[in-house]
């Protein structure tokens, strides 16, 4: 018998249902389920970037977990590194995280690391704080039984990382915007710099083809897709706001095309 949400809950899970079907598509039976399980056992929200679905599968974020501590009125976090497993000078990292759920307890206990090897271009020189957050994620999925991973505990392996699904970016041409040499593809840097500064895909995608001058991003050759993820990093980081009126002209100059 399929079980009922309450009336409050279920309109928030229309709300998530809707807002995800029109960041990534049409969602699997399975993604479906699950996202009904984690809005009606968590209070996740895909609008509050509780969420991400790569690749057909749900992460939580570093943010919709320190969300859900503090609704469950989390005690404490305590975090520390291990010096015997890091290095400074090699940036390998390792920290441990306890989480208190209520003031006495015993604490739940998580560990993350982190160094060049299984983290991004885009925080290189910030190791030390992935493995921290890396940590508090792992203790606080103990601590409130969640079974997901997280987006910040995914690291680039050698093999090609996970794909990051979002609606209106696309690199992964034969023109080379993909990777097979181990680095992280170039679409994901693009999609990950869109969740960190909460951008528009469809006007980041606008500015990314006016930027390299072709029809579509995809056309545009991987030295292309670089300089604009480059200049695209730098614009956010030194003034948002400036960058979002940047984008949003791109949504005017398509109406007046209209």
């Amino acid at each position: 018998m399929k079980r009922k949400l309450a009336p409050k809950r279920s309109v928030f899970f229309r709300s998530n249902m809707k807002l995800a079907r029109s960041l990534w598509g049409t969602l699997s039976i399975t993604a479906f389920t699950r996202l009904e399980d984690l809005t009606r056992r968590y209070g996740f929200s895909v609008a509050a970037g509780d969420m991400q679905l790569l690749n057909g599968a749900w992460y939580v974020t570093h943010a919709g977990l320190l969300r859900l501590s503090f609704r469950r009125k989390c005690a404490g976090i305590e975090t520390t590194s291990v010096n015997q497993l890091s290095d400074a000078a090699a940036k390998r990292w390792v920290f441990k995280a306890t989480v208190y759920k209520s003031p006495g307890s015993r604490g739940f206990v998580g560990h993350g690391d982190a160094d060049p090897s299984n983290t991004s271009v885009l925080v290189r020189g910030a190791e030390m704080r992935v493995a921290e957050t890396r940590a508090v994620n792992r203790a606080l999925r103990k601590a409130y039984g969640i079974g997901i991973c997280s987006v910040e505990e995914l690291g680039y392996p050698s093999s090609p990382p996970e794909r990051v699904q979002a609606k209106g970016i696309d690199s992964g041409h034969p023109n080379g915007n993909g990777s097979g040499t181990g680095q992280p593809r170039l679409r994901d840097k693009l999609c990950l710099l869109i969740r960190k500064y909460e951008l528009d895909p469809t006007l980041v995608k606008r500015y990314a083809a006016d930027f390299c001058g072709t029809e579509a991003l995809r056309d545009a050759s991987r030295d292309l897709v670089e300089a604009f993820i480059s200049t695209l990093a730098e614009e956010a980081a030194k003034d948002r706001a400036a960058l979002i009126c940047k984008l949003n002209s791109y949504n005017q100059l398509e109406e007046v095309k209209s």
